[in-house]
């Protein structure tokens, strides 16, 4: 494979910005505690990546689309989890 500046830019940034959400996914996941969780944030912010993974699709970008497949169901887990919060 031959990467050229954008593709490391693509990669790192993907890399840096999908990591970024397993800290709170797993403090989530492992207190239950969610009452610092905006719902609409999180609410908006699952659509947005969402929309993100789409367009990844659309242009055919890797590095788009495995970070926003990744933060999508990071996002979504969060998003659940706080829902079910709120359910209780």
């Amino acid at each position: 494979m031959n990467f050229n500046l954008s593709d490391l830019l693509g990669y790192s940034a993907a890399f840096m910005t999908t990591v970024a959400f397993v800290p709170q996914t797993l403090h989530s996941w492992r207190t239950r505690d969610l009452s610092g969780i905006s719902l609409p944030m999180y609410t908006l912010f699952t659509l947005g990546v969402a929309l993100w993974l789409g367009y990844g699709f659309a242009i055919g970008s890797l590095p788009v689309i495995v970070a926003n497949a990744i933060t999508l169901i990071l996002a979504a887990l969060v998003l659940w989890l706080k829902i079910l919060s709120i359910r209780d």
